[in-house]
């Protein structure tokens, strides 16, 4: 079996090295999964250059998104011998491999319905809009959800479960293919944040009340434009902060206008609550095959351009998520 290693801190295409590995035998509690696909993330660009928070000893493999078939499992009692399934593999031995071994707990059945492909692209960015949009900002039907980079994994995400949630959606985006993508996932309105003053067409479209939730990946000037047109009551959903720079937010406008700032750590809740992430999960799951939500995939790759896959996702050019198809795929 072939795996992917960072064997020396840099770009991908400087840090990353192919090799043979041998078979991998699971322990009790651990899953073998013969991989079929698995999603690229911007984390893994930054651990190549040493510039993640985990900094495990070289060489190891990158990846946190895996889909593919149970090929061995030790002593598992809630998974079966060739079940589809997707996993969340743990730093030394991420995804980027032909087979990987997992802990039992961070492995979830998928449907025949979902392609390998959708499975792979979908765990992190729609259990983190689903948490955020379901759990956190409780956000009720026919209210109006501002949506950030939704063209984005987690912003796409947030617009198709924004719209099964029976909200409002008002997406950003910054060029004419983005806005043709969010207005396909189903966004209400599209603003073309580099043509448009995003904060009064919000409070246009909403005679004034602004939106009663805004999903914000981006941070920096995105977040305090926000606080502009956020609703009486509204709720203030940090996501990330892609734009490069944590904002300060001045609390007394936060009580003059009795917003909430809402914190969205969905690893950690995961961490805390694993009973509710598979719950959760259940009702993802049942939305995909209802047609609700379906990954936005930006490109399929094969196992060999890794690299250059991740030159092209550091790129800040793409959309939705890149994916890559092992050899062994069928």
């Amino acid at each position: 079996m072939k795996s992917w290693f960072v064997t020396r801190i840099g770009e991908p295409n400087e840090a990353l090295e192919m090799k043979e590995i041998g078979r991998q035998v699971p322990a009790k509690g651990e899953i073998v999964i013969n991989v079929k696909a698995f999603a690229l993330n911007f984390f893994d660009i930054l651990q190549c250059q040493g510039k993640y928070q985990e900094k495990p000893a070289l060489p190891f493999t990158p990846g946190a998104e895996v889909a593919g078939v149970i090929e061995a499992a030790g002593e598992s009692g809630s998974f079966s011998i060739g079940q589809r399934v997707l996993a969340l593999p743990l730093l030394p031995n991420g995804g980027f491999s032909e087979t990987v071994v997992v802990k039992e707990k961070d492995v979830f059945p998928i449907p025949d319905e979902m392609a390998y492909e959708e499975a792979a692209a979908m765990f992190i960015t729609y259990h983190t809009a689903y948490y955020a949009l379901n759990t956190k900002a409780m956000l009720k039907p026919f209210e109006t959800i501002l949506v950030h980079a939704g063209s984005g994994g987690v912003g796409s995400a947030a617009i198709q479960i924004g719209k099964a949630l029976g909200a409002k959606v008002i997406a950003t985006a910054g060029s004419a293919e983005k806005i043709k993508i969010c207005k396909e996932l189903g966004a209400d309105i599209v603003i073309n944040y580099r043509e448009e003053d995003f904060v009064q067409v919000v409070k246009k479209e909403t005679a004034g009340h602004g939106a009663d939730v805004i999903f914000d990946p981006v941070g920096g000037d995105v977040f305090h434009k926000s606080r502009k047109c956020i609703a009486f009551d509204g709720r203030l959903l940090l996501i990330g902060f892609a734009g490069g720079t944590i904002p300060d937010a001045p609390m007394n406008h936060a009580l003059i206008k009795n917003y909430s700032l809402v914190g969205v750590h969905f690893g950690y809740f995961r961490k805390l609550f694993p009973e509710k992430v598979k719950a959760n999960h259940v009702m993802l799951m049942e939305l995909f095959k209802t047609e609700k939500i379906k990954p936005l995939i930006y490109q399929n790759y094969s196992f060999e351009e890794v690299p250059n896959a991740l030159n092209q996702l550091g790129s800040r050019n793409t959309w939705g998520k890149l994916v890559v198809r092992t050899i062994t795929h069928r």
